[in-house]
């Protein structure tokens, strides 16, 4: 046995392979070992080789989902070697005959498809990147959707569509792979390499029209020989992953490159589009909007997040599509209605291809061709948008399959077809039969033994059973003459006499034993049998239950969207090919979500980049800089991906790039502080920034000297505004660059508002034009909690330095020289006492719980005396 296992674990000594023993997947090894410490289970030992113990663990078959989970997300791959055939086969080869065991998959982060290892709501995509020459391109699938797909990308652009994707796999040549492992790595997914003939573009084409049964791939697009190199190795690595059994792969579509928003890595992490700072969808601009009732329909919304559209005649498809929805709210409530009894279509029919679906799923998809039935009636002859209409056609003409479903399946199966009890009674008549005999043998023999004795008219006839002979015909020794006789004799057959008792068969008995004691088996083969012929028949309409579930994840985006329009009193942008971005009372959709659970208001704010398209951003922090600029971004995304935006206006022009400069962050990993971190992120938005670009920029030049920093800031501004020409928010602390507003005629100085009270600062959170006069840094480092002495200390430096810098009575350094040491050991500041006013001393008194309206009312008018 262990010979065996030596052998299969040579093909595949990067991955844990899970050794089919019984009722377990047994490890041994170097891989028990690894796999004992990320499971946290139990490492025994068996046996000896090379005279060393060798190290073992397993896991029970039943829970090995629940493990291979916790394995793939700690890095490991996992390949499971199945027994091919009975343990009573192999001991038919000898007593001491090993079972055949083989590789059945290779379990890894991109080629999951089982429903406990995915998240319903987000695509599992594995990609390949491929080179021929100076030209790149990507390819990506999801093998649990069959969605494929493709496009030219350059090395440049390879880490921000990476980054869109989300890939949780990226396959490489060879010949690249240590070009591109580091990039792959920084955006959390796993590298893998594959032979340089994995990307044979030749080969490929061949492979890829073998796959689609097509002589040509034209008719899917004009796929590049890189494109098809992606492609080619895409499939090559499913054929090794999958032992063959490739996924039902939808055909290839090509992406151009100018067709969606660029947005790069740091500006998706910065934004928080689909995942938050701290993880998960909770906190993330895609967590707050999300109000689908699909699966299907939440990758959709996912999907266009990520990838907002430059095109205008999409983008106005898809507000038609929601504006619909908007107006149309009772029709729009019953359609989620009946969306939310839909099941997960392309995930269930992933999982049949792959034959890892089950009864289930078939369920799940009779249901949803249900619904589809019901929401294509409510449709009838209302006036629908372009968008809507196109996926209304998708909805009919599955009534056979439908039928077929129906009549084939009970209401609830089990998960697993092994488990049988799933096709309904009266679909097959063999099977019903053999049912009838596996539950109610007991009736059927008494029905026989009954036909018996009206036969013989021998009353006391019995058909009773025992462990030897099975079922057998009993009569008394005076009846026995009778049936040993003609015509009787003919009939039955004598098998056993005793001493006071005669025991008989016949034919028909013999087989109807044959029969009952086979039933459960027989049938469980039949529903298995049946079950294959229901597989082929959904595959078969694989095609069109694509497009069904395509059109019902639109219905479910459309009317998520409008819902949430609806619920938070968003507007409908005007979008155009214009430069303008003009947005009235905007408000941050994730801030304001967060805040109304407090019950606490949000501060609305415009911006209009119409005619000064940079405006220079001034004011303290904690004021709300950064809300105001990530929310403006925020808002440019939602118009494109066609969604209604928080505002109560929103003029757009096309945004070709967003990029986000926001928050400081480091890189220690790879040597990199935190103004080398800012530095490259922002010489990336200076070299690729074009004029429709949307650029956010927050503190630029911040980490490192105050007059270094300035510079590079300035610097910054001007390339924007002379070189890039595109629009653009740019916030900082450096007041000196508000002379810009009067030497470049596109930009314009704004402020975040703040009041100062007794010491104290007020966040208004309101943007205005003008400038800041101040940081008020100190007011907030004491909001922050620093210590009374320190705050004081830093008064009177900050005093000291803006004194100096007024009178111009020497330099910065010579002012500092001048102040006194700070002492050691401090004597305690005296916090400043605060007078109690009038105001405060008639409240003091007052119990607000005690007070009538009317007591209430007077109260107010007495103390507005008293503020006089």
């Amino acid at each position: 046995m262990m010979a065996q296992y030596l052998d299969i674990k040579s093909g595949y000594p990067d991955a844990l392979l899970f050794y089919r023993m019984g009722d377990f997947y047994e490890m041994f090894f170097d891989d028990a070992v690894a796999a004992a410490e990320a499971l946290d289970i139990a490492l025994t030992k068996r046996g000896k080789h090379l005279g060393e113990d060798i190290a073992m663990c397993g896991v029970p078959v039943h829970a090995a989902e629940g493990y291979l989970l916790t394995l793939i997300r700690k890095g490991f791959r996992v390949a499971i070697a199945e027994q091919m055939e009975d343990p009573a086969e192999a001991k038919k080869r000898g007593s001491k005959s090993v079972v055949n065991r083989d590789v059945v998959r290779l379990v890894t982060p991109g080629t999951l498809t089982e429903e406990s290892l995915l998240d319903a709501r987000r695509h599992n995509f594995l990609a390949a990147y491929a080179t021929i020459r100076d030209e790149g391109a990507l390819a990506w699938v999801d093998i649990s959707t069959g969605a494929l797909s493709v496009m030219p990308c350059t090395a440049m652009r390879l880490g921000p569509e990476l980054a869109r994707l989300g890939a949780r796999e990226v396959l490489l040549p060879e010949a690249i792979e240590s070009e591109f492992a580091d990039l792959v790595s920084d955006l959390g997914a796993a590298s893998t390499s594959l032979a340089g003939s994995a990307f044979d573009s030749t080969g490929g084409e061949a492979r890829l029209c073998k796959l689609f049964s097509v002589s040509s791939l034209d008719g899917f697009g004009a796929f590049g020989r890189v494109e098809i190199s992606a492609l080619a190795g895409l499939v090559e690595y499913l054929e090794i992953t999958q032992r063959g059994k490739l996924p039902l792969l939808r055909p290839p579509v090509r992406e151009g490159v100018r067709a969606s928003m660029q947005i790069d890595a740091a500006t998706r992490r910065s934004l928080e589009l689909t995942s938050a700072m701290a993880g998960g969808r909770a906190g993330s601009l895609l967590g707050t909007v999300d109000r689908t009732v699909t699966s299907a329909g939440a990758r959709l919304l996912e999907r266009r997040i990520s990838a907002p559209s430059r095109q205008l005649d999409v983008i106005r498809a898809r507000q038609d599509a929601v504006a619909f929805a908007v107006e149309q709210t009772r029709l729009s409530a019953d359609l989620r209605d009946a969306l939310r009894q839909v099941a997960d279509v392309d995930r269930a029919l992933s999982r049949l291809s792959l034959e890892r679906g089950g009864p289930r799923d078939m369920a799940g998809l009779r249901n949803s061709l249900a619904q589809a039935e019901q929401i294509a009636t409510r449709l009838d002859g209302v006036d629908l948008p372009d968008l809507l209409r196109e996926a209304a056609g998708d909805l009919v003409g599955h009534d056979d399959l439908l039928e077929l479903l129906d009549a084939a399946l009970i209401a609830e199966p089990p998960l697993l077809a092994r488990d049988g009890g799933f096709i309904a009674p009266g679909y097959d008549e063999e099977l019903d039969e053999a049912r009838r005999l596996r539950d109610e043998g007991r009736s059927v023999i008494a029905g026989m033994q009954a036909d018996f004795v009206s036969a013989t008219g021998i009353s006391s006839l019995k058909i009773k059973h025992n462990n030897v002979l099975g079922y057998f015909i009993e009569t008394t020794a005076t009846h026995a003459e009778k049936m040993l006789s003609p015509p009787l004799s003919e009939t039955f057959i004598h098998r056993q006499t005793t001493a006071s008792q005669v025991r008989f068969t016949t034919v028909e008995l013999s087989d109807l034993e044959t029969r009952i004691l086979n039933a459960g088996s027989r049938a469980l083969e039949i529903e298995k049998r049946l079950y294959s012929k229901l597989r082929e028949a959904i595959l078969a309409n694989a095609a069109v239950l694509s497009n069904l579930a395509r059109a019902l994840s639109e219905f479910d985006l459309a009317t998520a969207l409008a819902d949430l329009a609806s619920a938070r009193d968003w507007c409908r942008p005007q979008v155009d090919d214009s430069r303008a971005f003009d947005i009235v009372g905007g408000r941050h959709p994730v801030v304001e979500d967060a805040l109304r659970k407090d019950g606490a208001p949000f501060v609305a704010n415009d911006c209009d980049l119409s005619s000064a398209s940079i405006h220079l951003l001034t004011g303290p922090n904690m004021a709300g800089k950064s809300t105001y600029l990530r929310q403006n971004a925020l808002i440019a995304v939602l118009a494109q991906i066609g969604s209604y935006v928080p505002a109560d206006s929103a003029h757009v022009g096309i945004v070709s790039q967003l990029f986000s400069r926001v928050g400081a962050s480091d890189d220690l990993a790879r040597g990199r502080s935190t103004f080398m971190v800012e530095m490259v992120e922002t010489a990336a938005i200076l070299n690729q920034a074009d004029d429709r670009a949307l650029v956010i920029l927050d503190e630029i030049g911040r980490g490192t000297a105050t007059y270094d920093g300035l510079s590079i800031a300035w610097a910054t501004l001007e390339h924007l505004h002379e070189v890039n020409r595109c629009r653009a928010l740019f916030a900082t602390h450096y007041h000196e660059m508000s002379a810009l507003a009067g030497k470049l005629e596109g930009v314009e100085n704004a402020t975040v508002a703040v009041k100062e009270w007794e010491g104290d600062v007020v966040f208004l959170h309101e943007v205005r034009q003008g400038t800041a006069d101040r940081s008020y840094g100190v007011q907030v480092a004491r909001l922050a909690g620093l210590p009374d002495a320190v705050i004081e200390r830093a008064r009177v430096v900050l005093e000291a330095l803006e004194k100096g810098e007024r009178e111009g009575d020497g330099s910065r350094q010579a002012v500092i020289d001048d102040l006194p040491l700070f002492a050691a050991a401090p004597k305690p500041v005296s916090p400043v006492k605060h007078q109690a006013s009038e105001v405060e001393g008639r409240l003091r008194d007052v119990l607000p719980d005690e007070l009538t309206p009317r007591e209430a009312l007077a109260l107010v008018y007495e103390l507005k005396g008293l503020v006089r």
